[in-house]
């Protein structure tokens, strides 16, 4: 069954109205759906861009709902009635024993939406409740009240949960989600066939690895390049080695001064890069998730410098001068880099150049 789009409901039950500074942040962020009491909704203060969540504790308040709102209840019976009515239905559990957890996993798949509490931080419960749901068509949230709980909603089980339940009056907390969320909507990367115009062994130099708390598959890298306006596609360590193990969660990503590409189309420097930044992993789709640096692993080695043109556009990256070194080809296929020549092509992105630290500018900036 395919993954169900991330969705985030900000919980506004507790939040006043004469709390501008939240419902401002809240207005300008990329969430977009709300659940409210039924006083706030009557009330209506609330951005036009909004999908209400109303909360519903009888089924004699159903009538003064608008049609278009789901209805968010711990009451059976209030979401009977709501369907019947034609809504779109929330059953809301807090799970603090083993009985709650075990309805929560078999009556949960009756409604579009289950949002879950739980009393204790484990992951447990989550996890189980995501297994028993796979093959359900509802919305599975997680109640949180930090961007780190939503982040660690969304990895639990690999899957993690369809979105969360968030709960702060904290502007700091409401700023941190806002910037997760951007991450998370990473577009894909545009590759490009590089013909491979000339190939230089440039002698000793300082090359980095860049180790992951993540595993990568044969097909996903990272974008590297000595330019602003664009990169290779670096392979993971990820194909064959004859004489070592394998390093799936790592990229021997070349020379210290080249960019790696990060989220939000921004690049850093390698000899920049630290435990706990964040690059961006791509496969040969284009597709791209995001992936932690563990560490940064610098050695001298010998290096080789790759040359080429993506049409007029001039790109090049500088790797280590060694076999095992695996950069993408155009069709997909991982080439040792001491057998590129000229002519071959290589998987490639570019971006308008110019950054200053890393960071897109818009001035004339000429790159060799």
């Amino acid at each position: 069954m395919q993954q169900k789009a991330r969705q985030v409901w900000y919980d506004g039950r507790g939040v006043s109205v004469e709390n501008m500074d939240v419902w401002e942040l809240i207005n300008h962020s990329p969430i977009d759906k709300v659940l409210v009491s039924l006083q706030q909704r009557q009330d209506g203060y609330f951005p036009q861009k909004m999908t209400f969540i109303t909360e519903v504790s009888s089924s004699e308040e159903l009538e003064q709902v608008p049609a278009e709102d789901v209805i968010f209840s711990v009451s059976q019976e209030v979401l009977a009635d709501a369907k019947k009515r034609g809504h779109q239905t929330c059953i809301f559990y807090s799970v603090d024993n083993r009985e709650m957890l075990e309805r929560c996993s078999r009556e949960a798949s009756e409604y579009d939406f289950a949002a879950v509490d739980f009393d204790l931080p484990t992951n447990i419960p989550l996890e189980l409740i995501i297994a028993r749901l796979e093959e359900s068509n509802t919305v599975l949230l997680r109640a949180v009240n930090t961007a780190i709980d939503t982040e660690i909603a969304y990895g639990t089980l690999e899957k993690g949960s369809d979105g969360v339940l968030f709960a702060t009056t904290n502007v700091d907390e409401v700023k941190r989600l806002t910037a997760f969320m951007s991450k998370q909507s990473l577009p894909n990367l545009e590759l490009h066939p590089m013909v491979v115009t000339d190939v230089v062994h440039a002698g000793m130099g300082v090359r980095a690895c860049i180790d992951t708390t993540g595993i990568m598959t044969q097909d996903e890298g990272m974008i590297i390049g000595s330019t602003s306006g664009g990169g290779v596609f670096v392979c993971s360590e990820t194909h064959y080695l004859p004489y070592m193990n394998l390093r799936p969660f790592r990229v021997n990503a070349g020379a210290v001064h080249s960019y790696v590409w990060q989220p939000e189309d921004a690049a850093e420097y390698l000899s920049d890069l630290k435990a706990g930044d964040k690059v961006l992993c791509v496969n040969t789709k284009g597709e791209t998730r995001v992936l932690t640096v563990g560490r940064i692993k610098t050695e001298v080695r010998p290096m080789l410098l790759i040359k080429g043109k993506v049409g007029e556009r001039e790109l090049n990256v500088v790797v280590q001068d060694d076999w095992h070194i695996r950069i993408m080809s155009a069709d997909g296929k991982p080439r040792n880099a001491s057998t590129i020549k000229p002519g071959d092509e290589l998987l490639s992105y570019i971006c308008e150049p110019g950054r200053h630290v890393g960071v897109k500018v818009s001035e004339t900036i000429i790159e060799r």
